[in-house]
């Protein structure tokens, strides 16, 4: 897998960003009390979570374009990286930080497989981070990591699915409707069900 100095850049501030912005969604009370060490270990959390939720997203991007011969790199949107954390600020956080640009001769099934495969990860991930729930409590700190894990992965996913401007769901449906509905009906009712039922629990 080939990659450049620009988008490991890209990627690592894409990832910075991100961490941020679901700290500043999901811990604002944690962060008015000013607790150093706690804004840490969350900055953390968010940053291991969310990092392997965004990167292997990507990377799931850019490895189907490469098998269909494309080059195909991650850059950042430094404009959509500041609404991330603006957004995420006032209570709701658009999460389209970049995506991995292919060029190619390319058809449109191709082109639908490249984009379904981000958030078919994102619903993948969604399970690994789930199965240490099944063995320790939510108020441990594996368990809190795991449930964060959750739920920013089934956030992910629902929202790429999306069938609007350059999120995965817009390509997905333009190149199969039926593949979309089924897709779009999944990601999107484990996101709703995660988003509304499980508080990310922090014990401290």
């Amino acid at each position: 897998m080939k990659t450049s100095s620009t988008e490991i850049r890209d990627l690592t501030l894409a990832w910075i960003a991100l961490s941020v912005a679901f700290v500043l969604l999901l811990f604002r009370r944690q962060l008015f009390a000013g607790d150093v060490a706690v804004i840490a270990v969350l900055l953390g959390m968010c940053a291991l979570t969310a990092g392997v939720a965004f990167l292997l997203h990507e990377l799931a991007h850019k490895v189907v374009a490469q098998r269909f011969g494309q080059v195909a790199e991650f850059r950042a949107d430094y404009q959509m990286l500041g609404l991330a954390i603006l957004s995420a600020m006032i209570g709701f956080l658009f999460a389209a930080p970049g995506a991995v640009h292919h060029r190619g001769r390319i058809t449109k099934r191709e082109n639908g497989l490249i984009a379904i495969a981000g958030p078919v990860t994102n619903l993948v991930l969604t399970g690994v981070f789930a199965l240490p729930l099944l063995f320790v409590s939510t108020g441990s700190l594996l368990g809190m990591v795991a449930s964060l894990g959750v739920w920013i992965n089934a956030f992910l996913a629902g929202f790429n699915m999306i069938p609007f401007g350059p999120l995965d769901g817009a390509t997905v449906k333009d190149w199969n409707l039926g593949v979309f509905a089924v897709a779009f009906a999944v990601m999107g009712g484990l996101a709703a069900l995660v988003l509304f039922t499980n508080v990310v629990p922090i014990a401290f």
